[in-house]
């Protein structure tokens, strides 16, 4: 732990050796004190959130993962698939003035074309133009790829012309393909999920990612995920920001033991910190670990605190026991309990309101 402690206070590179070391350690002090000690000199006090709103088109999908709690078969009761006019009413009834962003995710559903994804974006954003969409998966880019038979450039390049102006860090799980083939992960394998993110840094667009870890991977699968994470970031600069995802169970009434602990929770977020010294934010995602836990995690390496959401549907479509979102007014008070400088933010960290 001394030999890291140093590396990390003379700005060296932390290896795959060390992130392991880390992941064993108990000491999770030390460990947050180092990612804390990193996160200010990268963003001084200020934690970052924004006011969005998360949509989902469909979730009806082609895919079979076994995590996935949210995904269904066409005709299953519950399985949807919305019209762009649906939406916009749904959007109309609950956005409010303060929104800047629309987070949009959802199945691959393999029973509409590609046009059906490019209009639902065009739609939007006619209808609400002040709005930045960051929408999809690079595993729904490549998806729409297979069922367009166009390039990765090519579907990007028609999303961009209908409005997308960031994607979706999701559809990452575990970058290795010993966990992809456990968890049945029939869906954008490792070289596409970092090709298709490799094509949307090219063509200008910021993108964001994630790692949902708590599940059957090893720490030396979490921490390749991010040495692959950093050595894509080494050759685009593309990420914006960087998302642990803490694996929920299936049940909302599974019990404490088939959840990550706090400890995981927290010490995921600080390494993911000490790793990943190319990114600029690492983010404490409050749906997944909680808006208490959050807080801490503010003191620990994060430096965003996500957004209001409005209503979150997958995590809570599996077993999350968290809030499906939250008032601007509750995440400055969240932010400024644990001694930080709440910033609201736009989807690409320019920075819109500092609350002092």
């Amino acid at each position: 732990m001394a030999e890291i402690s140093e590396k990390v206070r003379n700005g060296e590179r932390l290896s795959l050796e060390d992130g392991v070391f880390l992941y064993r350690s108990d000491d999770l002090l030390t460990i947050g004190q180092l990612a804390n000690e990193v996160n200010l000199r990268k963003n001084g006090k200020k934690v970052y959130f924004i006011e969005n709103m998360s949509l989902y088109f469909t979730n009806v999908c082609e895919a079979h993962c076994a995590f996935c709690n949210f995904r269904k078969d066409e005709g299953d009761e519950g399985a949807y698939t919305l019209t762009p006019e649906q939406m916009i009413a749904y959007v109309d009834q609950h956005i409010h003035p303060g929104v800047r962003e629309f987070h949009i995710v959802g199945g691959h559903n393999p029973h509409v074309p590609f046009d059906y994804y490019v209009e639902s974006i065009r739609a939007l954003k006619e209808r609400y133009p002040d709005v930045t969409i960051k929408a999809y998966t690079a595993a729904e880019i490549d998806f729409f790829s297979r069922i367009s038979g166009l390039s990765y450039k090519e579907v990007l390049e028609k999303l961009v012309a209908a409005g997308l102006e960031s994607l979706t860090g999701g559809g990452a799980e575990i970058l290795s393909d010993q966990y992809r083939k456990k968890m049945k992960v029939d869906k954008a394998n490792i070289e596409q999920y970092l090709d298709v993110h490799r094509t949307a840094h090219q063509l200008g667009l910021r993108t964001h990612t994630t790692m949902l870890y708590g599940s059957v991977e090893s720490v030396e699968e979490r921490v390749q995920h991010m040495l692959h994470i950093r050595e894509l970031q080494d050759e685009t600069n593309g990420f914006q920001v960087f998302i642990p995802l803490s694996m929920q169970p299936i049940s909302p009434n599974a019990g404490i033991r088939r959840r990550n602990s706090a400890f995981e929770d927290l010490k995921a977020i600080a390494i993911s910190r000490l790793m990943l010294d190319n990114i600029q934010h690492i983010k404490a995602y409050f749906i997944n670990i909680g808006t208490q836990l959050t807080q801490v995690a503010l003191t620990m390496g994060a430096s965003d605190a996500h957004g209001t959401i409005v209503r979150e549907r997958i995590s809570h479509s599996a077993g999350a026991l968290t809030p499906a979102g939250i008032t601007r007014e509750d995440l400055i008070w969240l932010i400024k309990g644990a001694g930080r400088i709440p910033v609201e933010r736009d989807t690409f960290y320019n920075e819109i309101r500092v609350y002092e």
